[in-house]
C-alpha cells in the first residue's frame, strides 16, 4: 500500500539519489585530484571530502522533503527557527567556524605545504617554524627549539607569511624516522 501510494515520489527519490551520488563521486574525485596536484596530505583531502558529503546530504534531505509534499511556507517556518537557533549558537562559536572556513580556503589556495619552513610576521609574536601538520582548525608548527605551536587557521590568512625554506623537514632525521 505504501509503495502504491508513493510510487511517483519513490521514483523521483531514486533519481535524486542517483544524481546526488554521481555529483558526490565527481566532486570527491575532483578534490582528490586537486589535492594530489597541490601536494596536500591525505588527511586534509579526506576532511574536504567529508564536508562535501555532509553538504550533499543536507541538500538531498531538503529536496526529499519537497518531493514528499512539504510546502515552502511550512519549510520556511522550520528553517527560520532552526537557523535562528543555529545563528545564536554560531555567534558563540564564530572563531571555530572561522578556522574551519579558513581551513577549506587553505586547502585550495594555501601556497605552503607540510615540511616548509615559514616565518609569520606578527608584531606581538613573530614565529619562524616548520609546518608539521595542517588541520581543520589550526596549523601545527615546530619551532627550532623543538616546541610545538598551534596557530589558528584564520590568523595565518590574516598575517604576512614568508617562505624561509621549502621542504625543510626533509633530511631533518637521518635515522629514517618521521616527524609526524
Amino acid at each position: 500500500m505504501f509503495f502504491e501510494n508513493y510510487q511517483s515520489e519513490l521514483i523521483i527519490t531514486g533519481f535524486v539519489l542517483l544524481i546526488i551520488l554521481i555529483i558526490r563521486f565527481v566532486s570527491r574525485e575532483l578534490v582528490k585530484k586537486i589535492g594530489r596536484n597541490s601536494g596536500v596530505n591525505n588527511a586534509r583531502i579526506k576532511l574536504i571530502c567529508r564536508y562535501i558529503t555532509v553538504t550533499l546530504f543536507i541538500i538531498t534531505l531538503i529536496i526529499e522533503l519537497f518531493v514528499f509534499g512539504a510546502e515552502f511556507k511550512d519549510m520556511a517556518v522550520v528553517f527560520s527557527s532552526v537557523f535562528a537557533v543555529i545563528g545564536i549558537a554560531l555567534f558563540a562559536i564564530w572563531s571555530i567556524l572561522s578556522n574551519v572556513t579558513s581551513g577549506i580556503i587553505m586547502f585550495f589556495s594555501f601556497p605552503y605545504k607540510v615540511g616548509d619552513k615559514i616565518k609569520i610576521h606578527d608584531k606581538d609574536f613573530p614565529i619562524e617554524a616548520i609546518i608539521e601538520d595542517i588541520r581543520a582548525f589550526q596549523l601545527h608548527l615546530r619551532l627550532d627549539n623543538g616546541d610545538l605551536v598551534t596557530y589558528p587557521n584564520n590568523l595565518i590568512l590574516q598575517k604576512g607569511v614568508t617562505l624561509v625554506e621549502k621542504d625543510a623537514i626533509e633530511g631533518l632525521f637521518d635515522d629514517g624516522s618521521d616527524l609526524i
